[in-house]
């Protein structure tokens, strides 16, 4: 019982903390409708059976199957998650990142804010998304200027704090341009 009450409060606070951070950004609506998947039983039952509370439950069912169903179906269905934007290139030949729409990258990152707050409890900082991303940076399978957006927002909110960020945030969906 402690997992499934522990998986559904953090979820359950993780998505609060983003539809707070969306409203700040200027699209309630997102922050609204952000994560709901996870309440689905294809994401949920894992999501209790590997809930530990300090990290990803995903992370613990790729490492005991090689893989994460909860995951494959969660980046399936929410657009704020660039892995989302990777289609054949017929070009190319190949698999490539696609450019993110604005209001998903800001999605994004408004959610990496929530997640470190949540997984990093009273240790967040301004700071805390920004190295999170940054660590990974080398890594990702992302179009570069979708990268970029998010890392000179997270840079923003770390220098600049929370205000600041979220201000332009909402500048940048007002204007509604290409970035």
């Amino acid at each position: 019982m402690n997992r499934l009450f522990g998986h559904f409060m953090t979820i359950t606070r993780h998505r609060h903390e983003v539809i707070a951070n969306c409203a700040r950004a200027g699209i309630l609506w997102q922050g609204l409708l952000h994560d709901l998947s996870k309440y689905s039983p294809t994401e949920f039952i894992p999501g209790v059976r590997y809930y530990v509370g300090t990290r990803s439950p995903n992370e613990l069912e790729r490492q005991a199957h090689g893989y994460s169903g909860a995951w494959l179906h969660h980046k399936g269905r929410n657009r704020h998650h660039f892995e989302y934007w990777v289609d054949y290139n017929p070009v190319e030949r190949r698999q490539m990142p696609v450019k993110m729409p604005l209001c998903y990258v800001i999605e994004m990152t408004c959610d990496r804010i929530a997640a470190s707050k949540i997984y990093q409890g009273k240790n967040y900082t301004d700071r805390s998304a920004l190295d999170y991303f940054l660590r990974g940076k080398g890594h990702r399978v992302i179009h570069p200027e979708s990268s970029d957006l998010c890392e000179r927002l997270l840079t923003l909110l770390a220098e600049r704090g929370e205000a600041a960020a979220f201000a332009e945030m909402r500048r940048m969906m007002k204007e509604n341009k290409e970035y």
